[in-house]
């Protein structure tokens, strides 16, 4: 990073500092609990000849043990892509406006966490709907073990709750589903033909009056062989959406070769973005008849609802990766 010419080119100078961030998000608290370790020893020499210290120890354990707790879930993201930054897609679905609108609530939920954790957020694609809410959108999210921890939020997310597009003030079940691919850099080799994928260019939706994207600036890929689909339109330049369009497909994909080999080492439940409607949800949301969001796999539970949606699920992130270890130990 010193070199002269390190920022020369720019993808892979970023590519280096998101690597060092990683690796920095380990070994120092890793060291600090070392040193902390060693530190605790005194303070149980000193426990020896002041009982009035009992506190100050049992305080100084309470810490160093959430420290150890910490780092051991951070080696639990060890997958071939965890250190990767995330593309993270949410799509509405089973639901009319109402999952529409929970779709636009996903998105915020994730940006929040993004924000609360210090990540970077770029906007790629947003496709909003007339009335309310998105049809769909994805969002690239920049960090020491983004991919790691944001891949567990793959699959269908359910909310209940009185629906305010509802003149009668009744019920309504909503779907939303969300799709999780690590960033990779173009280092990484992921075999596509260029036969199998079929572009269309679009214009980009904008906000209006002279900011109107008058040429068909937006891409959307198509890969033939699995059904994947792409778009990106956060770019005013089609080259640069084009470019970034072909990155999520290698992105994508490349997720796929790795639900593969993870099916191969489980061979049992996954969770899909192409499910559908009831029983087949990872979370379910409620604001009526009361507040909680309950993870249908690690049954983790919050009452605070607003919370959540403030970007408040770390505890959820956490919980599922315990519960990927448990399930690798049963297998």
């Amino acid at each position: 990073m010193a070199a002269g010419d390190f920022w020369n080119n720019q993808e892979k100078a970023q590519a280096t500092v998101l690597e060092l961030k990683g690796l920095k998000s380990v070994v120092v608290p890793l060291k600090e609990a070392s040193d902390s370790a060693q530190d605790l020893e005194g303070l149980l020499e000193i426990l020896d000849e002041d009982e009035s210290a009992r506190e100050e120890v049992q305080s100084e354990i309470e810490r160093l043990e959430e420290a150890v707790d910490q780092l051991e879930l951070k080696a639990l993201l060890n997958g071939p892509h965890d250190a990767a930054g995330a593309l993270l897609s949410v799509h509405a679905r089973d639901g009319g406006v109402d999952a529409n609108d929970w779709a636009a609530m996903l998105l915020e939920m994730y940006i929040a966490w993004a924000n609360r954790e210090g990540y970077e957020v770029e906007l790629m694609d947003r496709q909003d709907n007339e009335e309310a809410g998105i049809t769909q959108a994805t969002i690239a999210v920049r960090g020491p073990m983004a991919y790691g921890y944001l891949k567990g939020e793959e699959g269908m997310h359910r909310l209940v709750r009185i629906s305010p597009f509802n003149a009668e003030g009744k019920r309504q079940t909503s779907f939303a589903a969300v799709d999780v691919s690590p960033e990779i850099s173009d280092t990484f080799e992921v075999e596509i033909e260029d036969k199998d994928v079929r572009e269309d260019t679009y214009r980009a939706s904008g906000a209006g009056g002279q900011h109107v994207n008058k040429t068909d600036s937006a891409v959307r890929l198509t890969h033939m062989p699995s059904g994947v689909v792409v778009q990106c339109q956060s770019e005013r330049s089609q080259h640069k959406n084009r470019a970034q369009a072909w990155k999520m497909l290698r992105a994508r994909l490349a997720r796929i070769e790795e639900e593969r080999r993870e099916e191969e080492q489980l061979a049992k439940y996954q969770t899909k973005v192409r499910q559908k409607g009831f029983g087949s949800q990872i979370r379910n949301y409620f604001l009526h008849p009361d507040q909680r969001v309950k993870d249908a796999r690690t049954e983790h539970l919050q009452n605070s609802f607003h919370a959540v949606m403030a970007g408040d699920i770390q505890e959820f992130l956490d919980a599922y990766l315990r519960w990927r270890m448990a399930q690798n130990a049963a297998n």
